[in-house]
């Protein structure tokens, strides 16, 4: 990501217009045909929702989510899914994206989203989307930028009001305070019997499992705060206000007639029509704010909140004089108050601070500690007090935080006992803790520190989303209140063969049974939050979780695109067995994208790349990494040096006779190949493959060699690794001693060695000496060669035939 818009050329997009228009999808799918991308998102619970879509597409090694809590990152990632205040600015990337970049006007976090329409960008391209009143100052900042308006997908309506009990199957009732939020949902759960609860303040997993409890029908209606307006994708029909007042951190105020219609844009989801009112507690909307969300026609924003990013940090007054430094642009306002201003200034007035903060390097860390998030949203002095017992630490005795003292922070967080209140105000007080562990070089045993606040999080998490269900869904409308054992790796005498036969049993808590027990929805988190190498995938496509055995992959439409079946999805609520298989659609992802080397097809296959790139990625993509010199020979060919040069840097290799990615020939991806293949086709692999490097022609039974990663060759089929290294040390002045080696472990017939040897361009071993024995008037051998091909079967898997060519 570029600090400034003029260093690189890169072309902006202004992707502007209602909800429910498909910005943020085209975004992404135009982020996945760059090699390398970032998005910037609002919400850390529209980032994680995000990550999810990204990751059943391109899979979870490719993929880091980066919030202020929350950081998944593989080793190599490509792209990266943030809260906009998160986004990396240090990170060069192709592609580059900020959604809902109207908030640029907001009053408080308006100047994060100002400074990135001014300077991030993609080295390629740059995508801002957000509402069409943005119109006007995208325009004027960034003349050159191409403003689109995006159209609706479907209609919106006015619906006048309506009681609650009045309200349709998949509505949504939207108030601005948690209280009358559990009011509205009280009210729902005695009327309808069951309702979903969504707030800024609940934790993802919380947010995830009320979500997905919706989503899957298992309730028909949801009481939510504003949060649902920023771009979560929710099968609403209809939104009703409770209230057109909220409290927007200074004073209560009535919504604007654009915050309106964001709200209630979210009813109507792609081609499906919606529709908006208000409950009969409420007067009727006024015409004009009606017209005016049923056609999208607000007043332009003329003004963007900024703040000074030139930051003087020569003393704690000059980094308070350079924040409150004033635009010079009259498109910009000055940000009002910010809590990392109020809780600097007043930490620069105490005299213990005052003393430390003499250079630039403690100005700077007390402007870190200053912008630690108060989560809690209590009384600021108590934060102030917290912040500044922090900054002491850091800068006294080794620089860290004392273990101690953050042990006596923390430890009282760890108790999931208590009512709905009382766990969020927990959840809010553990997200510091998890925001400061994230901190770098702030803690000794940082990454057991953000365990720790992680599982801490994840355990209030669960019991908020207990005590929600308990309070607001009846037990006739669903089952995962219930407990279940999890499968014993020694399975007991008489027990069923059934893995899944004991996860639907209704359980109480067992004295002493600790681990033993588990809800539906901690074990689900467990799979969700699994990384990659926590699952194992069989031969056959079989997927276990820690010895317990979840699903298996069947055919799909080809062997790129196989598809799930939970092992007994009669077991699962429907919330339940929805995030299982979003989680479980990502490895399979990943498994395909293993068999591919690593290779991704989907940045080569773009309508900006040329035919000849899209031919090679797409015949690549279809061979899953391997194809013949004679099927690529053409579009190779036809590419640029540049294409070429990228392609190789893909890891695209041009070998003697097949056009492959290295890693697709390594041992794990040949293992990948042979199990999508078998599925593919619906029988077991034969026999030998892939682990035997020669294997008779016989043994494919006419199946393709090709597709399981083998090369017909005379009456044998040599793996593809195999034959290419071959092919080097035959064209290889030095590598005779290579093929010799590899000839030997191989341990073919003489006959057959000959024919391999002949078909791969070289000269059989051992030609030269028979000539010369028949010139001495030796008569040759009356014993035919053996066809029958490969001896020695025990141990031509051995040694470095496994290893990578």
């Amino acid at each position: 990501m570029s600090s400034s818009p003029s260093s690189r050329p890169s072309v902006v997009v202004a992707e502007l217009g209602p909800t429910n228009t498909g910005k943020t999808f085209r975004a992404i799918e135009r982020m996945l045909e760059h090699d390398s991308g970032i998005i910037g998102l609002p919400l850390r619970l529209l980032a994680r929702e995000v990550y999810d879509r990204v990751t059943a597409k391109v899979g979870e090694g490719r993929v880091a989510l980066m919030t202020g809590e929350e950081k998944r990152i593989p080793p190599r990632p490509d792209y990266w899914i943030c809260t906009v205040e998160a986004m990396p600015t240090d990170r060069e990337v192709d592609f580059l994206a900020v959604d809902e970049i109207q908030l640029a006007a907001h009053r408080e976090r308006g100047h994060v989203f100002t400074d990135r329409l001014l300077h991030a960008r993609g080295r390629k391209e740059t995508w801002f989307l957000g509402a069409d009143t943005m119109r006007p100052m995208v325009q004027a900042l960034i003349p050159h930028a191409s403003t689109k308006r995006a159209m609706r997908l479907s209609q919106l309506r006015y619906a006048g009001r309506r009681s609650l009990k009045s309200l349709p199957p998949r509505s949504a009732v939207v108030a601005f305070s948690a209280d009358r939020v559990y009011e509205l949902a009280e009210a729902l759960r005695r009327l309808r019997g069951g309702v979903a609860v969504v707030l800024g303040a609940l934790s993802p997993r919380t947010r995830n499992a009320q979500v997905a409890m919706y989503q899957s029908g298992e309730v028909q209606y949801l009481v939510a705060t504003d949060a649902i307006g920023m771009g979560l994708n929710l099968d609403l029909n209809h939104v009703a206000f409770a209230t057109l007042s909220k409290y927007d951190g200074a004073e209560q105020r009535d919504l604007y007639p654009d915050e309106l219609a964001q709200i209630a844009g979210r009813a109507g989801r792609h081609l499906n029509d919606g529709s908006f009112g208000a409950l009969n507690t409420l007067p009727e909307l006024p015409p004009r704010i009606v017209s005016a969300i049923e056609t999208h026609r607000f007043p332009a924003v003329r003004s963007l909140v900024w703040r000074n990013s030139s930051l003087d940090f020569a003393s704690p007054e000059a980094l308070l004089d350079s924040l409150s430094r004033a635009p010079r642009d009259s498109a910009f306002v000055r940000v009002e108050r910010a809590d990392d201003f109020d809780a600097l200034k007043g930490l620069s007035a105490v005299p213990a601070i005052r003393e430390l903060t003499t250079d630039k390097a403690s100005v700077e860390l007390l402007w870190q500690v200053c912008q630690v998030p108060d989560f809690r949203k209590g009384l600021f002095g108590q934060h102030v007090a917290l912040l500044r017992e922090t900054f002491l630490q850091l800068t006294a005795g080794d620089g860290k935080l004392d273990p101690t003292w953050l042990g006596r922070q923390v430890s009282p967080l760890d108790d999931a006992s208590g009512d709905i209140h009382t766990l969020m105000d927990r959840l809010a007080a553990i997200r510091i803790w998890t925001y400061i562990s994230h901190r770098p070089g702030w803690l000794n045993d940082a990454e057991d520190w953000q365990e720790r606040t992680r599982r801490i999080e994840d355990a209030l998490g669960d019991a908020l989303h207990e005590r929600l269900v308990e309070r607001f869904v009846q037990r006739a409308a669903r089952r995962s209140a219930r407990r279940f054992v999890r499968a014993s790796t020694q399975p007991q005498a008489g027990a069923s063969d059934n893995p899944f036969a004991k996860l639907g049993l209704l359980l109480t808590e067992v004295p002493g049974a600790e681990g033993a027990l588990m809800t539906e929805e901690q074990f689900v988190q467990r799979v969700v939050d699994a990384t990659h190498d926590a699952f194992e995938v069989d031969a056959t496509g079989r997927i276990s979780f820690e010895a317990q055995p979840l699903a298996r992959l069947v055919r799909g439409r080809d062997r790129r695109s196989p598809q799930l079946a939970l092992a007994e999805p009669e077991v699962w609520t429907g919330g339940a067995r929805q995030r299982l298989e979003r989680r479980l659609v990502a490895l399979a992802r990943d498994l395909v994208t293993e068999a591919m080397g690593g290779f991704p097809a989907e940045s080569f296959t773009s309508a900006s790349r040329s035919p000849a790139t899209r031919a090679v990625a797409y015949q690549l993509a279809e061979g899953l990494g391997v194809i013949s010199q004679g099927e690529a020979r053409e579009q190779w060919r036809l590419l640029d040096e540049e294409s070429r040069e990228r392609l190789k840097t893909q890891g695209v290799h041009e070998g003697q006779r097949f056009l492959y990615v290295t890693q697709a020939l390594s041992p794990q991806a040949l293992e990948r190949r042979a199990m999508l293949t078998a599925l593919f086709q619906q029988a077991p692999c034969p026999q030998g493959i892939p682990q035997e490097p020669a294997l008779n022609g016989s043994a494919l039974a006419g199946r393709s060699a090709r597709a399981f990663g083998y090369e017909v060759i005379g009456p044998v089929a040599l793996r593809i690794d195999i034959v290419e290294r071959l092919g080097e040390g035959l064209r290889n002045p030095q590598g005779a001693k290579q093929v010799q080696a590899l000839m030997q472990q191989l341990r073919l017939e003489g006959g057959v060695r000959a024919q391999v040897l002949r078909a791969l361009g070289g000269q059989p071993q051992g030609a030269a000496s028979k000539k010369r024995r028949r010139r001495r008037g030796r008569k040759p051998s009356a014993t035919a060669p053996d066809t029958s091909g490969v001896r020695g079967r025990e141990t031509a898997g051995s040694g470095r035939l496994n290893d990578r060519p």
